[in-house]
């Protein structure tokens, strides 16, 4: 594929791309409807910021602690067979969420567990969609691919809040879950056929399961790029967390009513995923090798200065204003360390090290949430105030501890 027909509509008609971006839509889309729902379903059920934001750290943290194994499940067993597995494995404990609240047996423990058990298969898809993207999309091409990618995400960003505050505001708990179900199965079927045409895996494997997955893990201890974004981009993500939590309760301290403010917090969640889907489909378009890092940095600190104080002291219109500017930003953030990640790392190592890359580049989401609740109990300014700081210091990290100026070409990191 040449420069001039790097294209996105050339990028879309590449064997496959256009199966993996529609199973890749659709099982985002479950997630976020899901991230949000829970944390909706937990205020209503037990009132309990703190609870809520517990659950969410639940929901993610068992998943990203297997994520070694999960990598070297992706080289073993396949990519596109292990993330139907996860998909359908999320459908069948979400029914099960349903029947535990249908027959009013829901308990906070009980509800932690099956979040718990939702979160661990998650890295196989997690990891997986971005681990088939290199093998799939050649590397003059990635840019695009990747702004594809991050712009699907970011506008499941704009569907996911908007469908689950709708139906879970509308039509309650039961309904809500099992849309987001059935999204999951959904994802799974369209992925079939790739599973029947996989590119084959890279030669070379370590012995046992065990072996693979400490390999993975020690990989990216030592990749100095892998460390640096594992420190920064957590911090970014602790932002994402904390707001998690804070911003439904802003909005419902602001207007009383939880039905409308179910609604309303769907809808700024979306207005934040159409702005990030606009922001990485432009940078997409430029040239983003060998820039990343400058782009991540300047994007995390003008997210800081949107965090707050414009979110926390002007009400629901800065709050709105606040996650458009933060969406327009992490667009161009995520692209940016997509390519970083993938130029640095050895193709060989894709599936394992991706696996552990993205879960500790995920693991401040968790993290953040979990105090985010806990700041949300006592003051919703103080958490905005919270996550701005995480977005700064994201910054600064990314300054320090990711190393600069490394040529276009180059794989492996010493």
């Amino acid at each position: 594929m040449t420069d001039a027909s790097r294209s996105y509509w050339q990028v879309l008609r590449l064997p496959d791309v256009p199966n993996l971006l529609l199973s890749a839509g659709l099982s985002r889309l479950a997630g976020r409807m899901f991230s949000l729902a829970i944390v909706l379903y937990t205020l209503s059920a037990f009132d309990s910021p703190v609870l809520a934001g517990w659950v969410s750290f639940a929901s993610m943290v068992p998943g990203m602690l297997v994520s070694p194994l999960a990598g070297a499940l992706l080289d073993r067993m396949g990519i596109a067979k292990a993330i139907v597995i996860d998909m359908v494995a999320g459908a069948l404990l979400l029914t099960s969420l349903v029947v535990l609240h249908a027959t009013a047996a829901m308990s906070s423990p009980a509800l932690l567990l099956l979040v718990a058990l939702y979160s661990l298969t998650s890295p196989l898809s997690f990891a997986g969609i971005r681990t088939l993207i290199p093998r799939l999309v050649p590397e003059p091409a990635r840019d695009r691919a990747n702004a594809l990618d991050t712009s699907s995400y970011a506008l499941v960003d704009v569907l996911g809040p908007v469908l689950a505050g709708l139906l879970f505001g509308v039509a309650g708990a039961t309904v809500t879950l099992l849309v987001i179900a059935a999204s999951y199965l959904a994802a799974a079927a369209s992925l079939i056929s790739l599973t029947r045409r996989e590119p084959g895996r890279p030669g070379g494997r370590i012995a046992t399961l065990m072996g693979e997955a400490k390999a993975g893990l020690t990989y990216v201890v030592r990749h100095r790029v892998l460390r640096g974004l594992a420190v920064s981009y957590a911090l970014f993500m602790a932002s994402f967390g904390i707001l998690l939590i804070a911003v439904p309760v802003f909005v419902l301290q602001a207007l009383g009513d939880r039905g409308a403010a179910d609604g309303a917090v769907g809808v700024l969640w979306a207005l934040s995923g159409l702005a990030g889907s606009v922001g990485a489909l432009c940078v997409g378009a430029a040239r983003v090798a060998g820039r990343e890092r400058s782009l991540m940095i300047a994007g995390m600190l003008a997210c800081a200065v949107a965090i707050y104080p414009l979110s926390g002291h002007f009400g629901l219109w800065g709050l709105a204003a606040a996650m458009i500017i933060v969406g327009a930003l992490t667009g161009p953030v995520d692209v940016a360390l997509l390519t970083l990640r993938q130029r640095r790392t050895d193709p060989a190592w894709l599936g394992r090290a991706l696996a552990v890359s993205m879960s500790l580049n995920m693991s401040g989401l968790p993290l953040g949430a979990a105090l985010g609740g806990m700041l949300a109990a006592h003051s919703v300014v103080l958490a905005f105030a919270t996550a701005a700081a995480a977005s700064l210091l994201a910054a600064v990290a990314t300054w320090l501890l990711v190393p600069g100026d490394a040529p276009a070409n180059r794989a492996v990191d010493p």
